[in-house]
């Protein structure tokens, strides 16, 4: 879309859905979703979360850096596992929610493309599905600017789409991810995958062609506007999908073992400095 803006679509997600849920998850994860999917698909990431930071080792008080922070859901945990956080994101409306939230931290405005820190100053950046929703052209730069924050032996973590597109969604293969970080000087610690939801994204696909509309296994047929009245085939379709999802979820950490990682619709990364 060329007439895309990232920072004039999270500015209105910010404003539409500040009152979604009272974890501010409805203008970060899947706006105009129900609460119930919203929370189901941050346990799943604050599972693989955790174990990037493992997989990091980080150490208790290092320094993390979360870009495109939201409403601060990831600053609030970085301190609760005993890290010293700071957030940033382009969109000052979601910096509001944050503290509405109760991030009790530096939350500096600034863009992923030009971060407003200086170099060498971070142990860790976070970057949990932002780059995704950043033009393509764009992603070196990006991916550049966390490794110019980093400290040398500093880690990055890296979560973002390698299946399915979308107007605002530019996803990249695993190898290429890899292939952008390294061009940055990053080195890869490992990668996995994450949310596989099987069960759940066949029983998407099928809607999706029986209600005659194009897209892929990962994207979610909303209008992104909050519907105080939702339409019967909505309701029915997320009726469905309460079992489907949670069923699917629960099969998750199985299917990662027997399935490849190049078959779920997130890539969770671990470089190096």
């Amino acid at each position: 879309m060329n007439d895309y803006s990232p920072k004039e679509y999270w500015s209105a997600l910010a404003e539409s859905f500040r009152s979604a849920d009272i974890r501010g998850l409805g203008p970060v994860r899947h706006p105009g979703a129900p609460s119930w999917f919203n929370r189901l698909i941050d346990r799943l990431q604050l599972r693989a979360v955790r174990r990037a930071l493992a997989l990091a080792d980080l150490q208790p008080g290092s320094s993390i850096l979360d870009v495109g922070c939201g409403t601060g859901r990831w600053i609030r945990r970085y301190q609760q596992l005993g890290f010293r956080a700071t957030g940033t994101d382009a969109t000052a409306a979601m910096l509001g929610l944050a503290r509405e939230q109760g991030t009790l931290t530096s939350l500096v405005v600034g863009e992923a493309s030009r971060l407003p820190f200086a170099g060498a100053k971070f142990d860790a950046v976070s970057d949990i599905t932002v780059v995704q929703h950043i033009p393509s052209s764009l992603h070196v730069q990006v991916l550049c600017e966390m490794a110019r924050v980093l400290r040398p032996g500093g880690r990055l973590i890296l979560m973002e789409v390698i299946r399915g597109k979308g107007g605002h969604v530019f996803s990249r293969s695993p190898q290429d991810w890899i292939q952008q970080a390294a061009s940055c000087g990053l080195k890869l610690i490992g990668w996995f995958g994450q949310e596989f939801l099987l069960l759940d994204r066949i029983f998407v696909r099928a809607a999706q062609a029986v209600g005659g509309k194009k897209g892929n296994s990962t994207s979610i047929p909303l209008t992104e506007v909050p519907q105080k009245s939702p339409s019967i085939s909505r309701r029915a379709y997320w009726h469905l999908r309460h079992v489907t999802a949670p069923l699917s979820a629960w099969a998750d950490p199985v299917v990662g073992k027997m399935c490849p990682a190049q078959l779920a619709t997130h890539g969770v990364f671990v470089f190096r400095k």
